[in-house]
């Protein structure tokens, strides 16, 4: 199961979202609140409130930072 924690708006969570979307990934998004001190599930499943964060629980993974999670994305699903 993919977990993707994105916040509306937010063009780095469009490009993650987008990429996978593209592959057909499967996945659930999360919608985190503007406030960097409300991202509290953020914080608990990743460690620190920036999104976007993808959870990949089949594979144990958990990353932020588009770029890398585009990365990530491409080596796995594509």
């Amino acid at each position: 199961m993919l977990t993707l924690y994105q916040l509306e708006g937010c063009p780095y969570c469009e490009l993650v979202a987008d990429r996978l979307d593209e592959l057909g990934v499967e996945y659930d998004s999360v919608w985190v609140e503007g406030l960097h001190s409300k991202r509290n599930e953020v914080k608990r499943v990743s460690g620190q409130r920036q999104v976007p964060v993808i959870v990949d629980e089949d594979r144990g993974v958990t990353m932020a930072e588009s770029e890398r999670i585009v990365d990530f994305v491409d080596a796995t699903y594509a």
